[in-house]
């Protein structure tokens, strides 16, 4: 039985950790924080999903402020230079595709660079949005919108975004790594 057909809270320590590194963009280091709570997951009311959900996202909370800075910033542009090579994980690719940024035209994604540029010139980390359903005009609306917010806000903000993000991803696993 492979790790993925395996109950996460069953798993060894590096299987139960390649599962959910990713969950929080390039986060290793949450899945092996999480992976030391795995005995309180599966006593959750809500079952070990929701628990996997709210633990990730506390202990995303209770990191010192340079570590969360590090967790958005470990985040890719969207339709940046790392899309453009290819260089983004599998999750980031299929969420960004869906939202059509992997077919914008040439003055799209010159837009998309330029706003990437300044919002990563004022705030000192990617503009990060859950585009999970979203269409790249919502997104460049999204750009837009929140371009004028100050630092504290917009941090908060992309937080916020992270944690929809993973929400998405962790819906995205197989069942039976729930136990189901």
């Amino acid at each position: 039985m492979g790790a993925t057909e395996t109950a996460l809270v069953k798993q060894d320590k590096d299987s139960f950790i390649n599962q959910l590194k990713d969950i929080y963009e390039h986060s290793t280091w949450l899945a092996e924080a999480l992976y030391e709570q795995r005995d309180t997951l599966t006593k959750h009311p809500d079952g070990i999903r929701v628990a996997v959900t709210q633990a990730m996202h506390d202990i995303v909370e209770a990191a010192d402020h340079s570590t969360q800075l590090a967790l958005l910033r470990a985040h890719p542009d969207l339709a940046g230079k790392a899309a453009l090579a290819g260089e983004l994980t599998g999750a980031s690719t299929s969420e960004q595709a869906g939202a059509g940024l992997d077919q914008l035209t040439p003055p799209e994604l010159e837009r998309f660079l330029a706003l990437n540029f300044s919002y990563h010139d004022k705030f000192g980390f990617p503009f990060i949005m859950a585009v999970k359903g979203a269409t790249k005009d919502q997104i460049l609306e999204g750009f837009e919108a929140r371009l004028p917010n100050d630092v504290a806000t917009e941090f908060r903000r992309a937080l916020n975004e992270v944690h929809k993000i993973a929400g998405f991803r962790l819906a995205a696993l197989p069942n039976a790594l729930w136990g189901k």
